[in-house]
């Protein structure tokens, strides 16, 4: 037989067993049963990205690096700053180890931001409240205006059946989440 293939027990090497114990993770790392069975079940849910957990004071989003419609430039512009993985407790698996983000919170192109809670709720005020309240003024505007058009005759073009559509009432802002 060859020397070379030949265990050589004098060279003080430890067994493989002894290492192994010293390689016990952390108990800190562990994650509870409950945790562990809504990893299993978000599993089927085939949700995509995980739901950070909340940081006082902020709406968390993911953005998307490819999007070309709505960039990320663009957010922070609006006052979105990206999240670091220190911030949430619990993702330190998402950490980008190098480039340009590294440090942050990312799945695959989609990086974690947050966005103060009143900036938030000005800006889906804007959005969701105001800009739709102003397109029922527009459309207000136009119903009268096809109510009094009249034909060649005077004969009115436009009339309104039922109850019509009710423009007079004054919807309040919701508080969004």
């Amino acid at each position: 037989m060859d020397n070379r293939l030949k265990k050589n027990t004098s060279a003080g090497r430890e067994s493989r067993g002894v290492s192994d114990l010293e390689r016990q993770p952390p108990e800190e790392s562990f994650v509870s049963s409950d945790e562990r069975r809504k990893m299993f079940r978000s599993e089927w849910l085939q949700e995509a990205l995980p739901n950070p957990p909340e940081i006082k004071g902020f709406h968390l989003c993911w953005l998307s690096t490819t999007n070309q419609y709505d960039p990320i430039h663009k957010r922070v512009r609006l006052g979105y700053t990206p999240v670091k993985a220190e911030e949430v407790p619990g993702f330190e698996n998402y950490k980008v180890k190098s480039g340009e983000h590294a440090g942050l919170v990312a799945v695959n192109e989609m990086i974690l931001y947050k966005l103060p809670n009143d900036v938030y709720q000005e800006m889906m005020t804007e959005l969701h409240h105001n800009a739709p309240m102003d397109e029922q003024e527009k459309i207000r505007i136009q119903q009268e205006q096809l109510l009094n058009t009249k034909d060649s005759n005077g004969k009115r073009l436009g009339q309104v059946e039922g109850d019509g559509m009710n423009f007079d009432q004054t919807v309040k802002a919701p508080i969004f989440n």
